[in-house]
């Protein structure tokens, strides 16, 4: 039901809203592909004479959509992992299971008890009660944990002061912090082991009734986004002329300060025009991701471009570099972001991907994604991959790692 309400009111946006702020008419006309691998959604339009109204098409990445399928048995894993570990004896009663779980969701996790006995192990019986807790080989790969999450901190405190620094108040409310906690990588309790440790960084206080993170010191070292990062790695980091000279390519890509790197699905083919069109909105400067939106003029084209610019932020300092279309929305008055937002994201598929799999409908940035594999990871997910392995689950690790600063 859910993911049918989602997209009716995919299709309602794109059947009666103007185009998204950050493009021209021309950067949301794709052409129309094999039913099998997009979704027809109709749009009105002026009369043609009698011709059939066009419509318009977003192509499905079926990679990106095997992703969210592919995470549930790893999900699963890892919860139960979590749960042993927070026992006082790091082991389970199988009785309290549904405590823990629910007793729906109790029989997925037995189903994994009894398929993965490399990783749990049942004990019991006769006079004592059936317990679960973690084979001896799995032991041995959780105690890696905690390196990992040493590894983790100062990633996590400079991503979620950049968190901060990209709102306009350079506050956030606490409560969204927590809605991304698991995104960002932040432990359950960070708000008493991570906050603490930095009160010359972070500060929560009270407003209207409100508890917000504030920022307490703005770092300017660290103003600058991934995307401007990536740039840097590939020595364009300023205008030079060039994008005078340098024509964009039939996949959307150019060579430029200002550009974003666009990955077309499979079947979106662009014409001439798009292209052209997509060429001047790559080559235009626009503002930092982290000056103040209250600058701005929203109606201003390169202000509509800089929304593109902190949604590829905002993402980008998430360990998946995913979130829930919902956990994005939470964000809206914040970052002060586009009222529709989920137009302005269907209207940038070179660079976003909104798939309707799983229980919620979850946006990827793109080109953070080699197929179905996340190109960088952080020491966490390394150490998560690293666990699952011993399912038997084949994990392909990324050729590069994200480094503390």
């Amino acid at each position: 039901m859910q993911r049918k309400t989602t997209m009716l009111r995919f299709h309602q946006l794109l059947k009666t809203s103007p185009p998204c702020e950050s493009q021209a008419h021309a950067l949301s006309s794709p052409i129309p592909c094999h039913r099998k691998a997009s979704m027809w959604v109709p749009v009105k339009h002026k009369s043609s004479g009698g011709r059939r109204p066009k419509r318009k098409v977003y192509h499905r990445v079926h990679e990106l959509d095997k992703v969210m399928d592919f995470q549930k048995k790893p999900a699963l894993i890892l919860q139960l992992k979590s749960i042993i570990q927070s026992q006082k004896h790091q082991s389970l009663l199988l009785r309290d299971l549904e405590k823990e779980v629910g007793f729906v969701q109790k029989w997925n996790f037995m189903a994994a008890i009894e398929k993965y006995p490399s990783i749990f192990y049942v004990g019991g019986g006769n006079r004592t009660p059936p317990f679960v807790t973690l084979a001896e080989k799995a032991k041995k790969v959780a105690r890696e944990e905690a390196e990992a999450k040493d590894l983790m901190e100062p990633i996590l405190v400079k991503n979620l002061r950049k968190l901060l620094m990209l709102s306009v108040d350079c506050r956030v409310p606490l409560e969204n912090i927590e809605f991304i906690e698991s995104e960002l990588g932040l432990p359950n309790d960070f708000k008493k082991s991570l906050l603490p440790k930095y009160p010359e960084i972070f500060s929560v206080k009270e407003v209207n009734g409100k508890l917000y993170l504030h920022l307490e010191n703005w770092d300017s070292s660290i103003a600058v986004t991934a995307r401007e990062e990536q740039l840097g790695g590939e020595g364009i980091s300023a205008p030079s002329g060039l994008g005078n000279k340098v024509r964009i390519s039939k996949d959307g890509n150019f060579l430029g300060p200002h550009a974003f790197r666009m990955s077309f699905p499979a079947g979106f083919r662009p014409n001439t025009s798009y292209l052209e069109q997509l060429e001047r909105w790559q080559k235009m400067d626009f503002p930092s991701p982290y000056l103040n939106a209250r600058r701005f003029n929203i109606a201003d084209p390169k202000a509509r471009k800089r929304v593109v610019a902190v949604l590829h932020e905002l993402l980008s300092l998430t360990m998946q570099k995913r979130m829930t279309s919902a956990q994005l929305d939470a964000f809206h008055s914040d970052y002060f972001l586009p009222s529709k937002l989920l137009l302005c994201l269907i209207k940038h598929p070179g660079i976003f991907y909104i798939t309707n799999k799983g229980a919620r409908s979850t946006v990827f940035l793109k080109e953070a994604y080699d197929g179905l594999n996340l190109i960088d990871k952080c020491p966490l997910l390394l150490f998560n991959d690293k666990f699952v392995a011993l399912s038997g689950r084949r994990e392909i690790n990324s050729c590069k790692t994200m480094h503390s600063p």
